[in-house]
């Protein structure tokens, strides 16, 4: 068995692919790179094989018709043999210097293994002249393994994505998590689905995973998010049905997964207020009424906190003010 599993969703990769995979080598022979191809028309097929030629031991290349990248990640996941699994996006890489102590910590952790490992992520934003790093020194223990009445209340624009996110590959099987096919924006769900399952963790102080933000056809550049807002509210959606809430007894694993469904939510909400049109306000409300219906007891804390009364003001100056929050948010965080 290997240590670490690593999937690679490609899709018309060519351009940036190589530097994703060499980030991810040195790991040796205790990692497998899964080179998952979904279904590319330019060179991505002939580059996966040959990784695989050149490093029989370390990488493996998969090729499968186009069915978006969850599906490239629920691939990945199947076809794995390591311990741990870890998704990295082919536009992205991972710290040369952090990566030897993010294995020294699984490795440590072989003989009881962890159910996720958690590290730092930076925004690495094209042209920006510093890049802002999501670390957690306020929020988890270091050091030691630790369970969820031992983190602190995570702050508002502070979470858990699937850049910082190591899980114990059995756990994310026998949880049942699926991702739909073409569908953008499943990180969310790949994150967190599987929490409530999660039981000893591990906070690294290490900046590992480098997220780059930049490319103009980028699926988190904002007017792309817009016009693919409906994948996006599909799997707003998907959070509520495919977790109930109400059934997580600890409080502290309670109150994180409410925070994130009140952000993803809020997300949704602005998304469809910036696009501006009627036939996006009436998807708004749809979105605040499927909620209400599927758990009502989630929506009614949502709607009462002021993120959610911010979000239902009808003015349009009171719109405008939501715009604005969000553009300042995304000026200090970078995220689009």
């Amino acid at each position: 068995m290997k240590l670490l599993s690593i999937a690679i969703p490609c899709y018309n990769s060519q351009d940036y692919m190589e530097h994703a995979i060499d980030s991810l080598l040195p790991g040796g022979d205790e990692v497998e790179i899964l080179i998952v191809d979904d279904g590319s028309s330019d060179r991505t097929v002939e580059i996966a094989d040959d990784y695989a030629r050149r490093y029989p031991d370390i990488v493996r290349a998969i090729h499968q018709p186009n069915g978006g990248h969850g599906d490239a990640v629920m691939t990945g996941l199947r076809n794995a043999t390591g311990l741990y699994f870890k998704v990295v996006d082919s536009d992205d890489w991972v710290d040369a210097e952090a990566y030897p102590r993010v294995l020294e910590a699984l490795r440590d952790s072989v003989a009881q293994p962890l159910d996720m490992v958690i590290c730092n992520y930076v925004y690495d934003k094209a042209g920006a002249a510093r890049h802002y790093v999501m670390n957690y020194r306020r929020t988890l223990p270091q050091r030691r393994v630790f369970g969820w009445e031992e983190a602190n209340r995570f702050r508002k624009g502070h979470y858990i994505l699937m850049h910082s996110v190591i899980y114990r590959t059995q756990l994310l099987i026998d949880c049942r998590m699926t991702l739909p096919r073409h569908t953008f924006y499943v990180d969310d769900l790949y994150v967190y689905v599987p929490l409530k399952e999660v039981r000893r963790m591990r906070y690294l102080d290490v900046d590992f995973y480098h997220y780059f933000i930049g490319r103009e056809d980028q699926s988190v550049q904002e007017q792309v998010m817009i016009r693919r807002v409906d994948q996006f509210i599909k799997v707003n959606k998907l959070l509520f049905t495919e977790v109930d809430l109400n059934a997580v007894e600890d409080r502290h694993l309670y109150g994180y997964m409410l925070n994130f469904l009140e952000i993803i939510t809020a997300i949704s909400s602005v998304l469809l207020i910036k696009a501006g049109t009627p036939e996006h306000l009436v998807k708004k409300e749809a979105l605040w009424d499927f909620i209400r219906q599927e758990d009502p007891e989630t929506y009614r804390r949502l709607r009462k906190r002021m993120l959610g009364r911010f979000l239902h003001l009808k003015s349009r100056p009171g719109r405008a003010a939501v715009c604005l929050a969000y553009r300042m948010a995304n000026r200090i965080y970078g995220f689009n």
